[in-house]
């Protein structure tokens, strides 16, 4: 890891390699001290890294037949509209993973909180690519079924949760309940079930709704790099003394390096759509929404930012309430409110251009952003 570097002329000093003054050339290194800087060369790494990969696996997709399934829920116009992206590569997920643990690996320390996020967005990315595997295997869309995915994430959620409860750095802030605009917890002691029962609820909710999100070129990879962006700010302003004190956020020893994992999680999105921006040359399947949900819902519930989530990704939470909804309202009236859901389709309904939805929902993703890290401040 690059930043234990700080720590080599200290190293090479007390081992009598160098004298203090042979050392002195060293003394730049101490730049991988400041959170700041490794967080944008992470982004970077991340980005880059993407961008290298990301043809020679998409090449590989390709050669292993690994594309995406004509999806049966697509009917009518919404379907004509999406035949032409059958067979283009899908699990594209893998990259945004390889290229976040990689970068993060580089540019932070392994404390608790770069472990769990880490954790979270593996395990995800795990129970998605079984998904996605399915599916290619069944040559259906359905893959696995929807109640198994669901107890697969509740199970990791609830593990999550335990060890948070039990681990030093994190078992007593992580009972606190934190809610947008207010200074102090609302609550200081949820207790271990409602701790564990809100924990799996913002890990299933967060990771399903990005899932919804991503039926369109760019559309949940554009709106999750708005939401990386918001977290690292927070993580940056959670793990430092001062600004928390200022902004009257919880201060979180050790969260500061969130702000790394949010910024190689900004990169590694940005290099992913670089390949899927419309018209898209990969997908990220299962794999990647999943693991990407899971990921920014583990850095909100250890800074404790896990209600601004409904603010900042603001878009994923109206993917997700169009489709409850629709359910709901045919099931008690018999009539959909919506054209199609998830509402992205409903637009597409309405002659959208699949650019303007992408586009429009990120403008909407990116003004969401802002107002979840305004309520820094607004308190």
């Amino acid at each position: 890891m690059l930043y234990y570097l700080i720590h080599l002329k200290e190293w090479l000093i007390t081992h009598a390699v160098f004298t203090p003054a042979q050392a002195e050339w060293m003394s730049p290194l101490r730049i991988f001290n400041y959170i700041t800087f490794r967080a944008l060369a992470g982004a970077a790494s991340a980005f880059m890294i993407s961008v290298i990969i990301g043809p020679w696996l998409i090449g590989r997709l390709r050669v292993m037949k690994i594309g995406q399934v004509e999806r049966t829920e697509h009917v009518g116009a919404v379907g004509e509209k999406h035949k032409c992206k059958a067979g283009t590569p899908t699990m594209g997920g893998l990259l945004i993973i390889v290229a976040v643990t990689i970068s993060t690996l580089l540019w932070s320390p392994l404390n608790v909180f770069i472990v769990m996020t880490l954790a979270t967005m593996i395990m995800l990315g795990l129970i998605g690519f079984i998904d996605d595997y399915l599916k290619l295997k069944k040559r259906h869309a359905g893959g696995m079924p929807a109640r198994v995915k669901i107890l697969l994430q509740i199970a990791w959620g609830i593990t999550a949760s335990v060890i948070l409860l039990n681990w030093p750095g994190t078992q007593s802030h992580i009972r606190n309940l934190m809610v947008p605009f207010i200074k102090s917890p609302v609550v200081t002691d949820m207790g271990v079930f409602c701790t564990i029962l809100l924990t799996t609820l913002v890990i299933v909710g967060s990771s399903n709704a990005v899932n919804l999100t991503d039926g369109l070129d760019g559309l949940a990879i554009g709106c999750t790099s708005s939401a990386a962006l918001a977290y690292m700010i927070m993580a940056y302003a959670a793990g430092h003394l001062i600004f928390a004190e200022y902004l009257n956020v919880p201060y979180i020893v050790g969260s500061g390096e969130l702000t790394v994992f949010c910024g190689c999680l900004l990169g590694a999105s940005l290099g992913f759509l670089w390949f899927n921006c419309h018209p898209a040359q990969v997908f990220m399947g299962d794999t990647g929404s999943l693991a990407l949900g899971g990921a920014i819902a583990m850095v909100a519930l250890l800074i404790k930012q896990e209600l601004t989530l409904v603010i900042v990704g603001g878009v994923f939470v109206m993917e997700a309430l169009s489709v409850i909804l629709q359910v709901m309202s045919f099931k008690l009236t018999g009539k959909r409110i919506f054209a199609m859901s998830p509402i992205h389709h409903h637009f597409e309904l309405r002659n959208w251009s699949e650019t303007q939805i992408t586009i429009r929902f990120w403008i909407l993703s990116i003004i969401c952003a802002l107002l979840g890290v305004a309520t820094l401040k607004l308190r």
